[in-house]
C-alpha cells in the first residue's frame, strides 16, 4: 500500500475489529479511504465491516445469550455468499473479520459455560469448540468438542469438527477415521463451510469440480473420499453395528427404488454403505461370495463407481 498513513489507519482498523470494536474499525477505514480512495483493499474492508454492522445491529435486542452467540455463527453462511461478489479476497481483512465473529460469539458462550448446569449441553459445547477453532486455539477447541462427543456420541456434526481439529493438528490417521465415521452417520448434518483443514477442503474442491453442488456434494464426498484414499482408515464393526448397517442398506435400497426423484441423494449414501459392508466382510473374513454380491449391487447402482472401486482392489 503506497499511502503509508492510510496503511497505518487500515492496520488500526483491523486491530479494532479483532478487539470486537466494529464501529471504531469502520471509522478508521473511512479515514483511510479519504486518504487513498482508489485503494481496493480499503474499499473491500469497508464493505465487509459495513456488512457485519448491518447484520448484527439488532443483536442487542435479543435477550438469550445463546441466541446472540448463535446469530454470529449462523451469519457466516450468508457472509460467505456475500464474499462471492469480490474478484479478490484480502486475507488480513478476513482474518480480522473472523476474529471479530468468533470472539463476539465466544463472549456469550463462555458466559453460559460459567454456569455448571450448562457444561453438559452438547450444542453449547459444539459452538464453543467451533469458536476456539476459529480463533486458532485448537487444544481448547478439542477439549470442548470431545466433551460434546461423550454426551452425544453419534452426532455427525460434532464428529466432523473433532476430525477437522485432528487434521489441523496433523493427526491425520485419527482425522481420516473420524471424518469417515461422521460422513457415514449423516452427511446432510455436516456443515462443510465450518471445516477448515486442507484434508477436507481439497476433497470438497475435487468433488465439487465433478459437478456436485450443495446437498449432493456432502453425500458424494465420502464416496470419492473412500475411492481416492482420503477416508482410508477402516475398523471392524461390532455385531450389532453390522446388523444395523445391513438394515440401513435394505431401507436405502427400498427408498432408491420407490423414490426416483431422490436418487441423487440416496445413491451416494447407498454406495457408501456398500463400501462399509465390504470392509466389514473383508476384516471379519466372511465368505467371498458375500463380497461379490455387494460388488454386483455397486455395478448395477453405478457402473463408473464400480469400475473405480474394482480398479483399486485388483
Amino acid at each position: 500500500m503506497e499511502n503509508t498513513q492510510a496503511a497505518r489507519l487500515l492496520k488500526k482498523a483491523y486491530e479494532k475489529l479483532k478487539a470486537s470494536e466494529a464501529e471504531a474499525a469502520c471509522a478508521f477505514i473511512e479515514q483511510a479511504l479519504d486518504l487513498d480512495f482508489e485503494n481496493e483493499e480499503i474499499k473491500h474492508a469497508l464493505k465487509c465491516v459495513h456488512w457485519w454492522l448491518e447484520h448484527t445491529r439488532r443483536i442487542d435486542e435479543i435477550k438469550n445469550p445463546f441466541e446472540k452467540g448463535s446469530v454470529y455463527i449462523s451469519l457466516l453462511k450468508q457472509y460467505h455468499v456475500f464474499l462471492g461478489q469480490f474478484d479478490k479476497i484480502y486475507d488480513q481483512c478476513q482474518y480480522a473479520v473472523r476474529f471479530f465473529v468468533f470472539s463476539r460469539a465466544l463472549f456469550y458462550f463462555e458466559g453460559l459455560l460459567g454456569n455448571p448446569a450448562n457444561q453438559h449441553d452438547p450444542c453449547l459445547l459444539l459452538l464453543a469448540g467451533r469458536c476456539y477453532k476459529g480463533l486458532g486455539n485448537y487444544d481448547q477447541a478439542l477439549n470442548f468438542l470431545e466433551k460434546a462427543v461423550h454426551i452425544k456420541r453419534e452426532d455427525a456434526q460434532i464428529l466432523s469438527e473433532v476430525a477437522d481439529i485432528n487434521a489441523l493438528l496433523s493427526q491425520t490417521k485419527a482425522a481420516k477415521a473420524l471424518f469417515r465415521e461422521a460422513f457415514f452417520l449423516d452427511p446432510s448434518k455436516i456443515n462443510i463451510l465450518s471445516l477448515e483443514s486442507a484434508l477436507i477442503q481439497k476433497l470438497k474442491d475435487k468433488v465439487s469440480a465433478i459437478g456436485f453442488k450443495e446437498e449432493e456434494l456432502c453425500e458424494w464426498m465420502p464416496v470419492y473420499g473412500y475411492l481416492w484414499g482420503v477416508f482410508s482408515v477402516k475398523r471392524e464393526l461390532k455385531q450389532m453395528e453390522a446388523g444395523r448397517l445391513k438394515q440401513a442398506i435394505f431401507s436405502l435400497e427400498t427408498e432408491y427404488e420407490a423414490n426416483p426423484s431422490r436418487r441423487g441423494i440416496i445413491k451416494p449414501r447407498l454406495l457408501n454403505h456398500y463400501f462399509w459392508l465390504i470392509d466389514h466382510y473383508e476384516i471379519s473374513r466372511e465368505d467371498p461370495s458375500l463380497i461379490d454380491e455387494i460388488l454386483l449391487k455397486i455395478k448395477i447402482t453405478d457402473p463408473d463407481i464400480h469400475k473405480m472401486y474394482t480398479g483399486q482392489h485388483v
